[in-house]
């Protein structure tokens, strides 16, 4: 009997231990910290060296800053992952003030000395199309950031952009024009590469839409008084103006049209695309309309949009790291830089011929600005649903509804 006291005794001793070790193991568990996902292995060797061209200061800063800005942030997060093939990316960024004489002089000095594998940029057209004929001869890819149709017709083979196309802007216009009753219009252009290259597009399109042009003008990017300009529209006696530029007259404009009491609607290109524009001409730009990527509208679209993940994550990443608004040419940049990565991915080298082809086979790439498919006719690789028609509504840019 007292065997069996003693037995039960020890047994029960026993069994509180072991309930006490459990108790405890399932407190540490709960106490220690989730198991975090390992790191990626910090990339190594020579650098892969990618040159970007860009207005980062100078009259078309508003294009170049946020473009220099975005890239400078993707390399950083793209190193932190690991690189690309193992390797740490290094961008090189040349600042062009907009100078098309610099942005030679920067192509040929990071291909020759820099030996970068791509460019990114230029920020303006008239740069772009500066150096295009350059970079066919080094048989380098450039991705220009730049929005005139005529980078990329006709194709040159090393040289993509990521704007969409000015025709299809073009085309939203005269459709919306065409279903309010508006047929016959002024135009005022820059005197840039993207000015004229618009201005083209739109006397060429025209037509198709049974839109007559009563009167065109072009001014001079550096211009601070557009008042001369408007006048003459308002006395053709157009029932709507189309102002195609990417310079800082896109809110002179607007502010001198109000100013004469010029009350047609304003439509403005693609070059639209940030909020400064609007900050700039204050109450005037109220009711501006004009094509844009859905990057301006991020947050208002359906959870069903297939680049809404995409734009949302760019705008957040991009407003909390530098406290500013994210606009459509930070877009380009990123489309050009992703495009970029993910074709040395698929060449798995950095060798230019396999990364241009690789850039070129791209298809179903969700971007900024659209969803890109390229081809061998199509450096762009975007089509028209790349734009959504917006408006300016209480400061903010808004979807433009239908009327």
């Amino acid at each position: 009997m007292k065997r069996l006291t003693l037995l039960v005794a020890l047994l029960m001793v026993l069994m509180l231990a072991l309930f006490g070790c459990t108790k405890k193991e399932e407190a540490a568990k709960e106490e220690a910290p989730a198991a975090t996902e390992e790191k990626a292995a910090a990339p190594s060797g020579e650098p892969i060296k990618v040159g970007a061209i860009l207005a980062v200061t100078g009259k078309a800063a508003f294009l170049g800053d946020p473009e220099s800005k975005t890239l400078e942030m993707l390399a950083a997060e793209v190193n932190a992952n690991g690189g690309v093939l193992g390797r740490p990316v290094e961008v090189i960024v040349k600042d062009t003030a907009g100078d098309q004489e610099k942005a030679k002089s920067f192509a040929k000095q990071l291909i020759e000395e820099d030996k970068v594998i791509a460019i990114i940029g230029p920020s303006t057209s008239g740069e772009t199309m500066g150096i295009k004929n350059d970079m066919e001869e080094a048989m380098t890819p450039l991705l220009s950031c730049a929005a005139a149709e005529v980078i990329v017709n006709p194709v040159a083979k090393y040289v993509f952009k990521t704007p969409q196309k000015d025709s299809f802007a073009v085309m939203k216009i005269m459709e919306h024009m065409k279903s309010n009753g508006i047929k016959k219009i002024g135009v005022a252009a820059g005197g840039t590469g993207f000015g004229k290259a618009g201005l083209a597009q739109i006397e060429a399109i025209a037509p198709d839409y049974g839109i007559e042009i009563a009167l065109s003008e072009v001014y001079e990017p550096t211009a601070t008084d557009l008042t001369a300009v408007v006048n003459k529209l308002k006395a053709a006696d157009v029932k709507a103006v189309i102002n195609w530029s990417i310079v800082p007259a896109q809110s002179i404009i607007i502010k001198n049209m109000r100013q004469v009491g010029f009350d047609v609607p304003l439509y403005q290109s693609h070059g639209f695309g940030n909020i400064k524009y609007v900050e700039a001409a204050g109450e005037a730009a109220e009711g501006v309309i004009f094509p844009a990527g859905r990057l301006l509208i991020a947050d208002t679209l359906p959870d069903s949009n297939a680049q809404k993940a995409v734009l949302v994550k760019y705008k957040n990443d991009y407003e909390s790291k530098y406290n500013d608004t994210a606009s459509t040419f930070g877009g380009h940049a990123y489309d050009a830089f992703m495009i970029l990565v993910k074709a040395i991915e698929a060449a798995g080298s950095t060798d230019k011929a396999a990364v241009r082809d690789a850039i070129e086979s791209t298809k179903g790439f969700v971007g900024t600005g659209g969803i890109f498919n390229f081809s061998a006719e199509d450096h762009n690789g975007l089509d028209i649903d790349s734009f959504e028609m917006m408006t300016v509504k209480d400061g903010k840019f808004v979807a433009l509804e239908a009327e």
